[in-house]
Order: structure tokens, then C-alpha cells, then sequence
């Protein structure tokens, strides 16, 4: 093996140590499609799991050191390889349109961002699975009422069933994070639509939780202008609802 990849901070790298860990966490991929993305495979523990599986696997990474590192090494190869930002480039270019799951071991400093740009590109992702900081991993997979409970976790399983696999100390990472991380998998629901307008609903779980100590008849009081929530709901505060709760509400504040 060549020299190792250095962490580097500002990408929020942390390597996992053990080949073990990295199997259980690919083990997790729900394969429901051909096609499958790894998101900063780092020095490629997670990437030569998913190698074993039959899947048409590509990586995508920032970090030019981590790239030259799995080239190198033989881990993948250039075919399979993209150099760049997940976040900035479209989705229907990792595999020319067409659907693909997506895993990794996501960087903590950006994996919400992943997220909503997973939930923005639905039709093309069915699946999900990979490890996150552990608060994270929870609140999108939290049923309504807990208290990690926010705006991943309605926008997620409105769209996708979750589930939490495992919990990761910080010791199996080198350099360690301050926090344990959690493993995770979503599967799209099939042939579903919102049965709301989803633009409004996306405003409406936002505004509620943008404003969570408010109860929603106060958050969303711009919003309902001149209506009134009944008092069963409209003194709830938004942790308190599910994802139908909130898609009665926006069917609600979308009445003529």
C-alpha cells in the first residue's frame, strides 16, 4: 500500500480502521437497483466491500490525494472514478440518467446537504444506505415526538423507510471524531406520490420547524392568513406531528 491519505479537517475526513466495521456498513445496502455511488470513499475500506457485490460501482471524491491514493493501489479503477463535488454536479451525470443508489460513509459536515439533494432527486436514488454522525443517523430515522425529530426526519421518511442499523465508536476512526456515528439504509417507496402539493408541504415543515418552540398556530401564522387550525393540531408544536399530520396541514392551508 502507498503512503496513506492525510485527514484533512476542512473535508471532514475520518478513515475508518476496520475492514469488519466497513463490511457490516456495505452489508446494509439495500440492492435494489444496478447502479451504485460511493460519496468520499476515502482510502476505498468501504469501497472494496461494495467491489464484492454485483453492482455497477462508481466513487465520487474531492479530495485529489484520495484519488491518486485508490489509483494507485489498484483499488478501482480510472473508469469508475470521478473527481469532484457531489453537491455541485447534476445527478443524471454519474450515470447518464439513469437511477443509482448511494452510499458511503458521508462526511459529516455535509451529509444533511447530501440528504435534501437526495430527497430533490428522488426518482433517480431508491436507495441509501452508509454511516453518519450518530444525531443525525437518529433524526432521520426518529419517529415523530422524539426529540431529534425535525425537518430530515419528515422530508426523508415522507419519501423513503428508514431504518438504524448500528451504532460506530470514535476509537475506529483515525484521526477520531468527538462524536460516535450511526449506520443507516432508506429504501424509496414505489409508485408514490405526496398526496399534497409538495412544494407547500416543503414550505410548510420547514416554517414549523424553523420556529419549533412556536406552536404552529404562531409559526404558521403568515401562512394560514385567515384560517385556524383546530385546537387539536394548531397547539401542537411540530415535533409533535407525523408525516401524514403534516401532509393533512398543507392540504389544509392549500384550501381555496
Amino acid at each position: 500500500m502507498g503512503t496513506p491519505v492525510r485527514a484533512k479537517k476542512n473535508l471532514g475526513q475520518h478513515f475508518l480502521r476496520s475492514s469488519d466495521t466497513a463490511k457490516n456498513i456495505a452489508d446494509c445496502l439495500p440492492l435494489v437497483c444496478g447502479n451504485c455511488l460511493e460519496i468520499g470513499p476515502g482510502m476505498g475500506i468501504l469501497t472494496k466491500h461494495l467491489l464484492e457485490k454485483d453492482i455497477n460501482l462508481k466513487v465520487i471524491e474531492i479530495d485529489g490525494e484520495s484519488i491518486d491514493f485508490l489509483l494507485a493501489n489498484g483499488v478501482i479503477a480510472s473508469n469508475q472514478c470521478i473527481q469532484g463535488d457531489f453537491l455541485k454536479l447534476p445527478m443524471t451525470e454519474f450515470f447518464g440518467g439513469e437511477p443509482f443508489m448511494v452510499m458511503g460513509n458521508f462526511p459529516y459536515n455535509i451529509s444533511s446537504q447530501i440528504m435534501f439533494k437526495v430527497i430533490e432527486n428522488r426518482e433517480l436514488v431508491p436507495a441509501v444506505a452508509g454511516m453518519f454522525q450518530r444525531e443525525v443517523a437518529r433524526r432521520i430515522c426518529s419517529p415523530a415526538g422524539s426529540k431529534e425529530y425535525g425537518i430530515l426526519s419528515v422530508l426523508i421518511q415522507a419519501f423513503y423507510d428508514t431504518q438504524y442499523h448500528f451504532t460506530v465508536d470514535e476509537h475506529e476512526f483515525n484521526p477520531p471524531p468527538k462524536v460516535k456515528s450511526g449506520v443507516i439504509s432508506m429504501i424509496r417507496k414505489e409508485n408514490y406520490t405526496l398526496p399534497c402539493d409538495e412544494k407547500l408541504f416543503f414550505e410548510v415543515v420547514k416554517t414549523s420547524f424553523n420556529q419549533r418552540r412556536k406552536t404552529l398556530n404562531n409559526s404558521l401564522k403568515k401562512m394560514l392568513k385567515d384560517k385556524k387550525l383546530e385546537e387539536s393540531i394548531g397547539l401542537k408544536r411540530p415535533e409533535q406531528l407525523s408525516v401524514d399530520d403534516f401532509i393533512q396541514l398543507t392540504n389544509f392551508i392549500g384550501e381555496e
